[in-house]
This record gives structure tokens, sequence and C-alpha cells, in this order.
């Protein structure tokens, strides 16, 4: 059998294209080019499956935004950098799979959001942290009400019972809650530094 990465790319890749509850463990068989009791003898059944490919995609999308922690010094500017990933999360909810994983399986959908939640916060913290330190961001705010606001508005735009999507494009809404969540936070120096990103 391939590599449980290629493996897990495989089978997300067709959850993400026909649906979590669509796909049947003998399509995942074919498409892996392996008997069904091979893939049963790793995992126990669909769900089972369903959770490794869940944590493999958010763990690929949270270790992208980390690495930028190494990378850019500026906060201000990570956030604009980070930004585009935390959209490409957002766009997955669109998706047939997410769709039907919150139908039929919402305790893994659910489970696996607070997840994703808990550790977004836990970098938009640390960004606030260092963003303070450089003098871009203002200390009279929570900083874990801050994160988990943002996080709130950026992954509703699929399914907000008040936003016409159909009015209001999805880089549109990106870009507006970045803007107002950056605003809300950043000092004068801060918003300069902005300033000349958006001027890029």
């Amino acid at each position: 059998m391939e590599k449980d990465t290629e493996l897990l790319e495989k089978v997300s890749d067709l959850f993400i294209e026909n649906g979590a509850k669509t796909v049947t463990m003998d399509d995942i068989a074919q498409e892996l080019k392996i008997s069904k009791k091979t893939l049963y003898q790793k995992y126990e059944n669909k769900e089972a499956l369903l959770e490794e490919v869940l944590a493999y995609k958010l763990e690929v999308v949270l270790s992208k935004m980390k690495n930028l922690d190494e990378t850019i010094e500026n906060a201000v500017e990570r956030m604009f950098k980070r930004d585009s990933d935390i959209e490409r999360a957002s766009r997955t909810n669109d998706s047939i799979m997410l769709r039907q994983l919150i139908k039929y399986y919402p305790q893994i959908f659910n489970k696996h959001m607070l997840y994703f939640s808990q550790k977004l916060s836990e970098i938009l913290i640390h960004n606030i942290q260092r963003g303070r330190k450089q003098g871009l961001y203002r200390e009279n705010f929570d900083e874990k009400i801050f994160s988990k606001l943002y996080f709130q508005m950026t992954m509703t735009y699929d399914n907000s019972a008040f936003l016409d999507t159909k009015e209001i494009s999805r880089a549109t809404y990106q870009q507006e809650a970045l803007m107002l969540y950056m605003n809300a936070i950043t000092t004068e120096k801060g918003k300069e530094c902005m300033k000349k990103l958006l001027e890029e």
C-alpha cells in the first residue's frame, strides 16, 4: 500500500469530489487499487477513514500557517499572507464533502471544526503577542475572544443565514473580514504598515 499521505490525499479528493456519504469503501478500495479486505485491515470503517482524512487535511493547513511564523517577522504582514490559507480553508465549506459531513456525520464535523478553531486561535494569539511586542497591535483587547471572532467570521461565508452570497463574493467577504479584524486590533503604527502592504 502507498504512503499514508498519498492514500489520504487520494481519499480526500474522492470525498471532496463526490461527498463524504456518497463514497463507499468499495469506491475507495477501487481508487487505491487495493482489496477491500486490505482497506478494512487499516481502517475499521469509513468513519475512521473520514476522521483520519479530516485530521490530515487540517494539519496541512495549520502547518502552512505556522510556517509563516518562521519566515515572516512582521506580525501585520504575516496576517495578510496567512489570510490566503484561511480563505482556502473556508472555501472547502462549500464542497459536497462538507455539506454531507454536516448532514450525515455532525459529530465528526463538529469535533474537527472545534479542533481547527482551537489551533487557529493559538496561531492568531501568537501573532497578536508578537505584534504587540512590535508595537503594531493594541494592548487593550482580549486576544482569545478576538481570535475566535475572526475564525467565526472567516468560516461562515457559505452557511450564514444573513449573507447573500450572490451579492457578495467570497474574495470580497474574506478581504472585508480581514480588514475589519486588522483595523480593530492595530495601533497607528500597525495601520501604517497595513497601508504600505495594501499599496504594494
